[in-house]
């Protein structure tokens, strides 16, 4: 007798195991979205390498970097224009405050830079700022009680008198005031509008992105006792003819004259804005002010406008007038005063 085949069991669909298996693209995705952030550009573009997915997130992370340097740290964002070659932005870790100066400190590795909108992220997650203060205050201005003085931005103890000051006193942690101070112009970040530029000759150029009258803040450079040992290595790379570093050693002589305080400002690695601005043997038109806080233990190098700058003008400054090196670097400020080598001396 012939045997009927069994009919077959339908079998439903397991709708938790097909969701379990859609979320998984989309959890990669979104750890990708938190992941590639860290990365360098090199491993960046590296990974864009490996599906269609990944290159979409890596080119939109290269876009939100392109649109601001200042990886929002600062009021405005300042972003990277370049019609000159293919690199989007210059990589570094921005900071917007001094970093510590003891030797303790071990500078950060990484940063995130590029987060999507979507992601509630603090800007300053990978790089830690402090405030430099001693209670004492014995070598600093002593602190001031003019917290109910202060009335629209104007503050009676302000002793800014023009560019002409070597040092300006602000007030700082000492002070009983608060940040809207008027004497704490140079404590709240960059407030004018600025662009980085790719320059064929120069590499990447600060330059205003709108109108900068005489005398306005434009930004300050950081500080950090590392960058008189990093000088030999600088150098070192330099002769290869493809590495520029971003330092600068500043003297502060004391009333005595006596003796000077030397500060060693090295924003190669880590720094802000204002390692994009270039040397003009003219004098530019920025004027460097060092500017002391009550109960700070260090002074900070800050850029004003010595005169009024144009929209789309480059923003630069002299470094010195010292060329003692016998391997230093070609300038090329193009002013019509230019000594055809950047100021340098034996560090």
């Amino acid at each position: 007798m012939h045997q009927q085949p069994s009919p077959k069991r339908y079998r439903a669909p397991n709708k938790r195991h097909n969701q379990e298996e859609n979320d998984k693209p989309r959890s990669l995705l979104e750890c990708a979205e938190l992941v590639l952030p860290w990365l360098t550009p090199s491993e960046l573009a590296n990974i864009s390498l490996t599906c269609k997915s990944l290159h979409r997130i890596s080119k939109s992370i290269t876009a939100l970097r392109s649109s601001d340097a200042s990886r929002a740290f600062e009021n405005l964002p300042i972003p990277f224009l370049n019609s000159v070659d293919t690199q989007p932005y210059a990589f570094f870790l921005y900071t917007p405050s001094q970093i510590p100066s003891s030797s303790s400190f071990v500078s950060p590795q990484r940063q995130p830079w590029g987060w999507s909108s979507s992601h509630d992220v603090q800007p300053n997650c990978g790089v830690e700022t402090v405030r430099l203060t001693d209670g004492s205050a014995e070598n600093a201005w002593g602190g001031c009680a003019c917290g109910d003085c202060c009335v629209d931005n104007e503050c009676p103890c302000s002793r800014f008198d023009g560019l002409e000051d070597v040092v300006v006193r602000e007030c700082g942690p000492s002070c009983g005031c608060g940040s809207e101070c008027g004497n704490r112009s140079t404590q709240r970040g960059v407030s004018v509008k600025l662009k980085i530029v790719r320059d064929s000759n120069k590499g990447w150029s600060l330059c205003a992105d709108d109108f900068i009258p005489t005398g306005r803040f434009v930004c300050e450079l950081l500080t950090t006792n590392e960058a008189r040992r990093r000088q030999q290595k600088y150098d070192d790379l330099a002769l290869g003819g493809c590495f520029s570093s971003a330092l600068l050693v500043v003297r502060e002589h004391l009333p005595s004259r006596k003796a000077c305080l030397r500060l060693n400002i090295d924003a190669t690695r880590v720094g802000n804005v204002a390692r994009f601005i270039n040397h003009s043997c003219d004098g530019g038109n920025l004027s460097t002010v060092l500017v002391r806080s009550s109960g700070a233990l260090l002074p900070r190098l800050c850029f004003f406008a010595s005169k009024d700058i144009k929209e789309g003008e480059e923003l630069t400054f002299s470094y010195g007038g010292v060329r003692l090196r016998s391997k230093g670097s070609r300038c090329c400020c193009g002013s019509s005063s230019c000594f055809g080598w950047l100021p340098s001396e034996q560090t």
